[in-house]
């Protein structure tokens, strides 16, 4: 085999590890941003060990020790970010249901939609990873030990502790996703309409709506619960919406769940919105405006000069 051969096949192996990386990466940290770095220094490892000559067993493996590795590192200091975030902090959403989405390599919408992430934020970063390592991408617990650096029985206390966290959180009834469906076409139509006693019956009692800006586009302080309130809320955000005939709202899947992208009269993304199900009700809302955090969507829109404009 010639050296470009070599070289094409190193390339192909790359691109062919590439959604694994960002897959662990981007549930770890919940940021595609801060998962694309993540990812790149993995996969340079990789191309180094390959040049360099190193046998490797497993690349499939060895990737995903080494972007797990960086990743627990990377979560350390951005938890510290996260610390003086301004306002809430919501995961970077992503736009799925294609079939080459970089993060679904582990085939369950569940392990990847917000309101997972926002969960794991309450992990250990080594708790995080031995779940998702194990539940998620379906290592066995020695391999786990393996790629986090510790033993087989820690693995096991860490993914049991964190798996009782996880189903302790999470909602008790599911949904099923044409339930998600018809819930989510309803909720946007009652939205649409301003239709508050619509929505309020499509809400749970303790319904969550959460907003993150980062302090750069209005948002809300802090998460309100209760049906009436939310409701109110969002009405009061649509009726105010309705001002500006340049901003539309179109359905898309957001991180394995039904949601909402908005966009300007020049398709430049606005926000995002995403819904969480349980027991044939909505049970959170998460409202993501954070310009930082939509621009590996698209062009990003101008929220403040469109408030302007209104003026």
């Amino acid at each position: 085999m010639t050296s470009a051969d070599d070289a094409a096949a190193r390339e192909a192996l790359l691109d062919e590890l590439r959604p694994t990386s960002f897959g662990i990466a981007y549930r770890m940290l919940g940021s595609v941003s801060e998962a694309e770095d993540v990812v790149q220094e993995s996969l340079l490892k990789v191309h180094q060990s390959l040049e360099a000559g190193e046998e490797i067993t497993s690349p499939r493996a060895f990737v995903a020790t080494v972007t797990t590795r960086l990743a627990i590192n990377e979560l350390r200091s951005a938890r510290v970010r996260r610390e003086r975030y301004v306002g809430e902090w919501l995961p970077e959403p992503l736009v799925t249901g294609g079939r080459d989405d970089p993060a679904v390599v582990a085939e369950t919408a569940d392990a990847l939609s917000l309101a997972m992430l926002v969960l794991l934020e309450t992990l250990s970063p080594e708790q995080r990873a031995a779940l998702l390592l194990h539940d998620v991408f379906g290592y066995g617990y020695p391999e786990v030990a393996d790629i986090v650096g510790t033993t087989e029985v820690n693995v096991r206390q860490l993914t049991s502790r964190a798996r009782r966290h996880v189903r302790d959180a999470r909602p008790r009834f599911r949904t099923t996703r044409r339930q998600h469906d018809d819930l989510a076409r309803r909720f946007f139509a009652a939205a649409g309409s301003g239709d508050l006693a619509g929505l309020e019956a499509l809400l749970a009692h303790d319904v969550e709506l959460t907003g993150d800006g980062g302090g750069k586009v209005p948002a809300l302080a802090r998460s309100q619960r209760g049906r009436s309130r939310v409701a109110h809320t969002l009405t009061n955000w649509l009726h105010a919406l309705a001002r500006f005939p340049q901003v539309s709202m179109r359905p898309v899947e957001v991180n394995g769940e039904p949601g909402a992208i908005y966009v300007d009269d020049q398709q430049r993304v606005l926000g995002v919105w995403s819904l969480e199900f349980s027991g044939g009700q909505i049970v959170g809302i998460r409202s993501i405006v954070n310009p930082d955090k939509l621009a590996h969507l698209g062009p990003v829109g101008d929220v403040a000069a469109i408030i302007r404009s209104a003026r």
